[in-house]
């Protein structure tokens, strides 16, 4: 065919305004699969195949590919005046190539055939036309995703990635456009290719993926079919979980450190029980141990506040015991109940001859017989104003004088007081002297009554059984009632209180198990909740006992207030403590 008759055919012309879009339908709505280029005198100089067309078309390059060596314009389109729908109205065999100057230099022949995956973009482009969404607003959407987008084709050639898969993976476009996966697999570039495990088991993928950036990311990779079932492109969402590996070490790491600290607090409280009659099972009493143990280092005066019968004296023995002064005298001197009258000899001691009915040869006094040791004042607020005017001269000099002496006597003991009583009060009503209070309260050491550290009930229980077992030979076991009774109980004598109960009970019943009816009235008669068990069994062990009850408290406190921090607080614990038990009992029940 000459050129003169081409020019009367409808044309393909090179504008230098053409858009990708209007190019990519014109080789698709024409059915160009592979089309030789030949020059005017029918010579062929290049062929530009169905593969270049595609490639071009799907990596948005504006067909600069073979037919750049024409020196054509970037953009072919058709002629202005046309429209697709008259352009597929023609079965167009032979197309000319027009330069800038709409002189023919060549001609694109083509074959007639278009298969199936040029029909399914051909559908796709027409469809297009009838959208809201072009290809630049479906772009845009894609570039504005929080995820990384990577798409490839059918083949595994890379043809679309967003900034937000440059921002996560460090990988820039033109390291991986155009590139297959399998070349950027092997190279390195990424540690195994979620879209190659798609082409190969043709359904969604996710993976965890490295880059050579050392980004660790997670990859799910989604096939699209045509209709004909096979898959034309992949397309994978990138998340960076880098962070969340990192904030998965370090909570590994805080839970190495939790652990190293409850075997700690495990290692500390069986040294306690093994060294002395203390039992620390609450969180609080686990506490205050921790606390005396730093105290005991230092020979700081200690004042130990709390109700009567909390344990002050236990306390202020375990301080003196793990301190320095351990192999020296401990002296328990209590203030309430030493007769006004014989205070200061008692504490000073007297010369030989001091007063009438005095021993002849003079009595050593409590502070002297301490020195080097620990003096313990119980009870400290029941001393009279003009003994705590005498204290508080040998707490500021450490030296005491006899009575009936003139010499001062220099001691080194460690003094530790205790009382029940509010200080703070006694001396806005002038009972206590405020320079003594702040002498003696260098360090407060506050002990909470048992009805604040419940936990501790049911062990000082068996511990106290434990002992009374020993001492009379006896077997004798708690039953569950009479144990959710005392562990109700509001305790105001708290430890002294529970210890004196467990003994008359223990020695009160007239057979090995203990019931609730061998308790005192006022306990059986107090209020609280009662939890009933009713599945043990006659002879049943006070371990197994003491845990069930506490398994069944930890339920109901769970299933009454739902949450984990209101049923903790309900029973006097921590919420770790709570879900670190709750979380036993259920294992035991799976």
């Amino acid at each position: 065919m000459k050129v003169k008759e081409l020019m009367t055919k409808k044309v393909l012309v090179l504008k230098p305004n053409n858009t990708f879009e209007e190019a990519a339908k014109l080789f698709i709505e024409n059915g160009i699969d592979g089309a030789p280029v030949v020059d005017r005198d029918g010579k062929l100089i290049s062929i530009v195949t169905k593969t270049d067309l595609m490639k071009a078309i799907l990596n948005k390059l504006e067909m600069n590919t073979k037919l750049e060596t024409l020196n054509l314009k970037k953009v072919i389109t058709i002629n202005s005046e046309m429209n697709i729908e008259d352009v597929l109205k023609y079965n167009v065999g032979r197309l000319p190539v027009i330069d800038k100057n709409n002189k023919i230099i060549g001609i694109i022949t083509h074959t007639d055939f278009i298969n199936d995956l040029v029909e399914k973009i051909s559908k796709k482009c027409r469809d297009m036309k009838n959208t809201k969404l072009g290809l630049t607003e479906l772009d845009s959407i894609i570039e504005c995703s929080y995820d990384g987008i990577y798409i490839t084709d059918g083949e595994a050639n890379t043809i679309k990635i967003n900034n937000a898969y440059e921002s996560i993976t460090g990988l820039k476009r033109a390291e991986v456009l155009g590139r297959n996966m399998k070349d950027l697999e092997k190279e390195g570039v990424i540690s195994q290719s979620a879209t190659l495990l798609v082409l190969k088991n043709r359904k969604t993928t996710t993976i965890q993926q490295e880059f050579k950036t050392g980004v660790k990311v997670l990859v799910s990779s989604n096939p699209i079919f045509d209709k004909n079932g096979k898959i034309i492109m992949v397309v994978t969402n990138v998340r960076d979980v880098t962070q969340l590996y990192e904030l998965k070490e370090q909570l590994q790491k805080n839970k190495e450190i939790t652990l190293k600290y409850v075997s700690e607090i495990e290692e500390m409280r069986t040294q306690l029980l093994n060294t002395s009659e203390i039992v620390a099972e609450d969180h609080k009493t686990i506490e205050i141990i921790q606390l005396a143990n730093r105290i005991a280092k230092v020979d700081t005066t200690i004042l130990m506040l709390g109700e009567t019968g909390a344990g002050k004296d236990q306390i202020a023995k375990h301080i003196h015991k793990v301190s320095k002064r351990s192999k020296k005298q401990f002296i328990k001197v209590n203030c309430g109940a030493v007769p006004a009258s014989l205070i200061e000899s008692e504490f000073f001691g007297y010369e030989k001859g001091a007063f009438t009915g005095a021993n002849k040869e003079g009595k050593i006094g409590l502070f002297e017989m301490a020195s080097g040791g620990t003096i313990f004042l119980d009870e400290v607020g029941e001393l009279p104003m003009d003994m705590q005017v005498k204290l508080l001269r040998v707490l500021q000099e450490m030296e005491v004088v006899r009575i009936g002496g003139t010499k001062p006597i220099k001691i080194d003991v460690r003094v530790l007081a205790a009382t029940n009583r509010d200080l703070e009060d006694m001396i806005k009503k002038k009972q206590f002297r405020e320079d003594l209070y702040y002498r003696l309260n260098v360090i407060p050491l506050y002990i909470p009554p048992l009805r604040e550290r419940k936990h501790d009930i049911l062990p000082l229980i068996n511990f106290f059984l434990t002992q009374l077992n020993k001492k009379y030979n006896f077997n004798k076991i708690f039953a569950s009632d009479a144990l959710n009774c005392m562990y109700e109980y509001n305790w105001p004598g708290n430890v002294r209180e529970l210890k004196n109960i467990v003994e008359r009970a223990v020695i009160m019943s007239e057979d090995d198990k203990v019931k609730r009816s061998d308790l005192p009235k006022n306990i059986i008669g107090s209020n609280g909740m009662i939890v009933t068990l009713n599945t043990f069994e006659e002879g049943i062990n006070l371990k197994e006992t003491l845990d069930a009850i506490e398994k069944k408290l930890i339920k109901k406190a769970y299933d009454k207030y739902g949450n984990v921090r209101a049923a903790a607080k309900s029973l006097g614990i921590d919420a770790s403590t709570f879900v670190r038990k709750r979380q036993k009992y259920i294992k035991e029940e799976i």
